[in-house]
């Protein structure tokens, strides 16, 4: 007997689920004529993935070219894996900004403690990444692989 993938789409419901189940993703964003993609850690809460990230120029690019995609993915066999993509607009919310700014900022802070409750502090295992984001989740897409046997089975 062999097998072959079924694919399916994921609702919104369990889209969600798989982007609160994990924690590491891949942000994808342009640049002139070329696409960077990089590993990030990120928190979901309420239609936003909250990270962090070191000043450099990916965050020069995103500030004038707010548009970016996100992927994470969830791999248990070659036909027997999830996937979502989410499409929106990045932000890079200023602590001394104006109070909406301050607010975004302190939200991401505390969602992102649930994840490592020593970022942000002195005790913080990668203290350059300091600079923090959010991305508004304007597009969720979820799909899915299921492997299923076909053809006769050989007893």
């Amino acid at each position: 007997m062999s097998i072959a993938p079924v694919f399916l789409h994921l609702d919104r419901a369990a889209s969600e689920a798989l982007l609160h189940a994990h924690h590491v993703g891949r942000l994808a964003y342009s640049f002139r004529n070329r696409v960077d993609i990089e590993p990030i850690h990120y928190v979901y809460r309420e239609g936003w993935l909250y990270g962090r990230t070191q000043y450099g120029t990916k965050v020069n690019v995103l500030a004038h070219d707010p548009w970016v995609a996100f992927e994470i993915d969830e791999v248990d066999g070659l036909f027997d894996w999830r996937s979502v993509v989410v499409h929106g607009r990045i932000e890079f919310p200023d602590p001394d900004g104006s109070p909406l700014e301050r607010t975004q900022y302190a939200r991401a802070v505390a969602h992102f403690h649930e994840l490592l409750p020593a970022a942000f502090t002195e005790t913080d295992p990668t203290p350059s990444r300091d600079f923090v984001f959010a991305i508004s989740v304007q597009e969720l897409t979820g799909r899915a692989a299921q492997s299923v046997p076909i053809g006769p089975s050989r007893a």
